[in-house]
């Protein structure tokens, strides 16, 4: 049989993988360039390569500013979703849901494109967003080669992570990693919106769907091969083998947001509930939307449920009470 039109993993909607090694990839958005949002929020947005080896790059985004201007601004460090093999910062939902928190927020977003799975199983992208956090704090001492947006604007002793889905996993992580390395700069704040962990001991549907819990283990296999299983630190933040690291968390404030019928809800909400047991000394706070499905704020930016959660969400990065 023909190996390029064989299966090895099917994990379709998402990704198809043949036994050639053909990837297909369910799902994609359209891919928009960077430039200035005449129609809307006025916020510009530019690319940026940070290293040309590996072809990491992100996408800033800039409110409007008076001419002039050297207002310093909240940095936030954003990683887009897709359960770790689709999506792209440069997606259109991504992009214009980027100009609108820029603009709400009046801050300035840095959005990573990490490496996908399954040509760069993790910890790829979890590697290529910590060089990414590495790259926007080492302007704290702006020196030749800063970009010039954040050595104008980016006001580095105010800096937020941010991430939907698997960008949440991935959010988390890098607030753990800041908390046990010295990354040079204090994150004020931590942002997850519809968050995709996994474990070993069932959560919420998964406890009543076998069939779900044993997708679920395959598909972390698939994008995390040859680890310890869901317990894998990367996976699960409270397991044994991620040593505590939960408690330590760099971020002073937390915000956790699920969606009432997205088969991720019961990650989210035992995440939640595992961070505030943990020892953890920040603040958590919970925002569940009613009747909403996972990541429905970017499918559905101007419903009433986005809409409530849009603002909560731009208050929590002004650093405002929830």
């Amino acid at each position: 049989m023909d190996p390029d039109s064989e299966v090895q993993h099917d994990f379709y909607p998402i990704v198809r993988q043949y036994k050639s090694g053909r990837v297909v990839r369910f799902g994609t958005a359209n891919p928009v360039p960077a430039g200035t949002d005449t129609a809307g929020t006025g916020v510009s947005s530019r690319d940026v390569v940070i290293n040309s080896s590996s072809g990491l790059w992100a996408r800033l985004y800039l409110p409007p500013l008076p001419a002039g201007s050297r207002d310093k601004l909240p940095v936030i460090m954003y990683y887009d979703g897709g359960a770790f093999v689709i999506g792209s910062t440069a997606d259109e939902p991504t992009h214009e849901y980027l100009n609108s928190v820029a603009a709400g927020a009046r801050a300035l977003v840095v959005s990573a494109e990490y490496r996908r799975a399954p040509e760069h199983p993790l910890p790829a992208a979890h590697d290529d967003s910590w060089e990414a956090l590495e790259w926007v704090a080492s302007h704290a001492a702006a020196g030749a080669g800063a970009d010039p947006w954040l050595a104008a604007h980016g006001d580095l002793s105010r800096v937020f992570l941010a991430g939907f889905s698997a960008g949440g996993n991935i959010a988390h992580a890098m607030a753990a990693r800041a908390g046990a390395r010295s990354l040079g700069v204090p994150i004020g704040g931590l942002l997850l919106i519809h968050p995709y962990f996994i474990g070993e001991a069932p959560v919420g549907p998964e406890a009543t769907d076998a069939a779900l819990k044993a997708w679920a283990d395959a598909f972390w296999r698939f994008v995390r091969p040859g680890a310890a299983g869901p317990d894998d630190p990367l996976g699960n933040p409270f397991s044994e083998a991620a040593g505590g690291s939960a408690a330590r968390l760099a971020a002073g404030r937390v915000f956790v947001c699920v969606a009432e019928v997205d088969a991720l809800r019961g990650r989210g909400v035992w995440y939640y509930e595992s961070l505030r047991a943990s020892g953890y000394g920040g603040e958590v706070e919970l925002h569940e939307s009613a009747g909403e499905e996972h990541v429905f704020h970017y499918t559905k930016p101007g419903c009433e449920q986005a809409r409530l959660l849009h603002a909560r969400v731009l208050r929590f990065l002004r650093g405002e009470c929830l």
